[in-house]
């Protein structure tokens, strides 16, 4: 499938963890709320959660074929970068 976000077929869900009021999460929620709406668009199929929990680290988990987990922290970066994280993530596959 083409579009932008569009995960390969190896990803079977996506999750994103932060927290609702830091400034270390601030970036995370700014790509969300631009992103998800396409993100879910492009891949009706492929859950996509949010966990929001006081305190939390922001992090992604991507879950592959076979079990196969990958995490990043999304600590500390931009908008931009969060992009690129999740995009290595869902681009990339199981490695």
């Amino acid at each position: 499938m083409s579009g932008r976000y569009a995960f390969t077929q190896a990803v079977k869900e996506l999750r994103f963890l932060f927290c609702q009021t830091s400034e270390q999460s601030a970036a995370v929620r700014t790509f969300l709320t631009r992103a998800y709406p396409i993100m879910k668009k492009n891949n009706p199929h492929v859950p996509i959660l949010i966990r929001e929990g006081a305190g939390v680290s922001p992090k992604i988990y991507a879950r592959y074929d076979l079990g196969q987990e990958k995490s990043q922290s999304l600590e500390g970066l931009t908008d931009k970068q969060v992009e690129d994280a999740v995009t290595g993530l869902v681009k990339g596959g199981s490695a």
